[in-house]
């Protein structure tokens, strides 16, 4: 059992996450593979993903964790609903998204409305749990996709995976390994994003 009086270590300078952070990169989910992570593996992404900015510890999230032949069913039923609902083919060609990945955690926002802490603020805990999740999949050498897709969305596609009223998906965050590394994509030019104040 975690002892909660006792200290936790300072930080201390990490050239190595430093150099994982200045290179981390979303993976395409279409391209994921195995080898996925153990079950150690994602238990060890689980309680890494759990250690997020929560104002007032409230745990305003959840995770389903989606394997194979679970991914397999839910791909199935949206192609099925996606064709009753006349959607255009990009979004059954999504559906490899979801179905390709050795490993999908499903990000759940639970916010609860009436409490002090705003809605809002809930809400981000659960985006900072989908970041958490893929820097702890970065760490033990595999490479992650942080997406939604108009199924974290459409409200008979939401009903398929078990979102209750009062939850949203945070995003799905598909986990795998790379045949090749990714390519670099466009990053924000920081003299127009910040700003300095004295």
């Amino acid at each position: 059992m975690t002892d909660l009086n006792a200290p936790l270590p300072l930080p201390v300078r990490s050239d190595a996450m430093l150099a994982r952070l200045a290179n981390r990169r979303s993976a395409s989910a279409q391209l994921l593979s195995v080898p996925g992570p153990s079950e150690a593996e994602i238990e060890q992404i689980l309680h890494l993903g759990a250690r997020t900015p929560d104002h007032g510890k409230l745990f305003p999230w959840r995770f389903v964790v989606l394997g194979p032949q679970s991914r397999t069913e839910l791909s199935e039923a949206l192609a099925v609903l996606a064709e009753s609902q006349n959607r255009i083919d990009k979004d059954l060609a999504v559906l490899a998204k979801l179905a390709n990945p050795p490993l999908t955690i499903m990000v759940v926002s639970t916010p609860i409305q009436s409490h002090k802490v705003p809605v809002w603020e809930q809400q981000l805990s659960a985006g900072a749990v989908c970041m958490n999740l893929e820097h702890a999949a970065d760490a033990l050498g595999y490479s992650a996709s942080w997406i939604t897709d108009w199924y974290a969305y459409d409200p008979a596609a939401v009903a398929l995976f078990g979102v209750q009223d009062g939850e949203t998906i945070a995003g799905f965050i598909h986990i795998g390994s790379l045949t090749a590394p990714p390519l670099e994509r466009p990053r924000p030019n920081m003299a127009h994003k910040v700003e300095r104040r004295g």
